[in-house]
């Protein structure tokens, strides 16, 4: 072959490998990206609930389960505790599970009653650099310090004390010009008739127990007499809801409340006639006193409040908007007192017909149903707040008090006891419920106030409702007061006693003090002791006729 035929193969065999390389490249390297990976579950001191936890221990263990062994250089990126004030907590951990499991602890005990989150991001990574797909929050609260916080003294020491320091509410901070009871420790110039009543009903206790001398109370009584007398705002006799303390015009309690209330009276005028019997000396100013108050207790129309003839009685009247609020007042709940005094009355008394109609609704309010295995007679399911069974007792002594309906000693225990037993048995789950932190009544609440009741529970106790509810259920409201005290006594006990409520729920206490859930307190806890202001009530001549009228028996009418 010529070297020319050997040169031409040789190009053609290069052109045709040539060729084919370049019709055929090399298949390129695959990169397989990192997979992603899952939370499996979650166990929080052994228990799974959720992802909200009340009353966890100082130091929760958390354990976070997921699909794919953990990469530990991910954590300090990627997990997360935090206080409810945003202070980063030190944790530390744990690798279980051939590393897809981690156990989160807190590095110290975590503080008593504070909430914290407990946060694992999309930032954690497996040993393979995948992703997790989705974040996990869990929501801790820790539980109340077990400690006392005050040192243990007598039970009846106890109670002096809480009367004592609950007093200087209606004693120090009554109001200067006309000695009333603002509406709460908020209120300025803003006095309260029904509360300035409760207030009234203290001034006896005060002097028996030696917080005040009985001149001391005489001159503060005949200070609120006269103002009631000469300066506040009446309305056929009766008394606005509010008041101005130094002028006595009426603060409208709402748009069409500028006038008459006649409940709020009803308050005001049972600690009216229960001081008229203590201040029973016979001295010049004692006598004096007592006809000032005669002279406010007879120029109440309950009869007008009738709105002509009608067999009930109407709630509020406005020389404005006249009846337009067009309430009437009918039973189960706190106005029974408005239907004894009425009915009671020397000057306009209404008569039995306006009570069996009105009130009762010819019987309308009775229950009979059992709750907690507990019989309640009257009024709503599960009793509704505790202070329907307190203000109209603070007067009117239910022991041995009959009519054709129930004994009042059994309905206002049964009422207590449901209650009681309500928040023991904690169906809602609140935090904080138990046989020592009971109690559903009208309290401020966070954001606001409601009327908590087995039927309205939003988590929220109220000391009031245990303590005001001594005479009914005196074991279950000592252990209370003892929890609220001992327990809680940093958070909840003040210048004037207990605060109105707390929520271990959302871990609120309120800062607020209020009248009506003040004075019953101390009144209802005398009762309790020595039965003072029911004596003093009952012992009215003519609680004694208008009761008996509407068809009420006791040992005491």
């Amino acid at each position: 072959m010529s070297f020319k035929n050997i040169l031409i193969f040789c190009l053609t065999v290069w052109f045709g490998v040539a060729c084919k390389k370049g019709n055929n490249p090399e298949p390129p390297v695959t990169v397989t990206p990192p997979t992603s990976f899952s939370f499996n579950s979650l166990r929080v001191d052994g228990v799974f609930n959720g992802y909200t936890y009340l009353d966890v221990s100082s130091k929760p263990k958390l354990r976070f389960n997921f699909s794919a062994p953990l990469n530990t250089a991910s954590f300090p990126n990627a997990i997360s505790i935090i206080s409810a004030t945003g202070e980063v907590i030190p944790y530390s951990t744990n690798l279980e599970n051939g590393d897809s499991t981690v156990t989160i602890t807190p590095t110290n005990n975590l503080p008593y009653l504070n909430n914290f989150k407990v946060q694992v991001t999309k930032a954690l990574k497996s040993k393979s650099d995948g992703s997790l797909l989705s974040e996990v929050v869990v929501n801790l609260t820790t539980p109340l310090d077990p400690t006392d916080k005050f040192p243990i003294i007598p039970d009846d020491e106890l109670l002096t004390l809480v009367q004592k320091q609950t007093f200087k509410y209606f004693w120090d901070f009554a109001h200067p010009v006309s000695g009333l009871a603002r509406e709460r420790n908020t209120s300025g110039d803003v006095v309260t008739s029904g509360g300035s009543g409760f207030g009234i009903m203290t001034i006896p206790v005060a002097i028996e127990r030696k917080f005040i001398t009985r001149s001391q109370g005489l001159e503060r009584m005949q200070k609120i007499v006269t103002f009631l007398n000469d300066k506040a705002q009446k309305f056929h006799g009766a008394f606005p809801h509010w008041l101005n303390g130094s002028t006595g015009a009426v603060v409208p309690f709402s748009p069409k409340d500028n006038g008459a209330d006649l409940v709020e009276t009803s308050f005001l005028i049972q600690g009216l006639l229960t001081s008229r019997q203590y201040f029973n000396g016979g001295s010049a100013e004692e006598t004096a006193l007592r006809a000032d108050i005669n002279k406010l207790w007879h120029g109440v129309e309950w009869d007008w409040f009738r709105k002509g003839k009608e067999d009930v009685l109407y709630w509020h009247w406005s020389p404005d908007n006249g009846w337009d609020m067009n309430l009437p007042i009918r039973g189960w709940n706190e106005c029974l007192i408005t239907y004894a005094l009425a009915a009671s009355s020397p000057t306009h008394p209404i008569p039995k017909s306006v009570y069996d109609n009105g009130w009762t609704g010819k019987g309308s309010f009775v229950n009979g149903k059992d709750y907690y295995g507990i019989k309640l007679p009257l009024g709503e399911p599960f009793g509704g707040p505790l202070f329907l069974s307190h203000y109209s007792f603070l007067g009117i002594n239910p022991t041995g008090l009959s009519d054709g309906f129930t004994n009042y000693l059994t309905q206002n225990k049964s009422h207590a006891l449901i209650n009681y037993n309500y928040c023991k048995a904690n169906p809602a789950s609140h935090a904080g419920y138990s046989d020592s932190s009971w109690g559903l009544t009208a309290s401020d609440i966070p954001g606001g106030y409601t009327a908590s009741s087995p039927t309205n529970d939003r988590g929220v106790i109220a000391p009031t409702a245990a303590l005001s509810s001594f005479p009914y259920t005196p074991t279950e409201s000592m252990q209370a007061l003892k929890f609220f005290y001992y327990k809680l006594g940093d958070k909840m006990w003040g210048e004037y006693g207990f605060r109105d409520a707390f929520s271990l729920d959302q871990l609120w206490f309120a800062d607020s003090y209020l009248a009506i859930d003040q004075g019953p307190i101390i009144i209802m806890i005398e009762n309790h002791r020595t039965a003072l202001l029911w004596n003093l009530f009952m012992g009215c001549p003519e609680v004694k006729t208008g009761m008996k009228s509407i068809g009420f028996q006791s040992p005491g009418l």
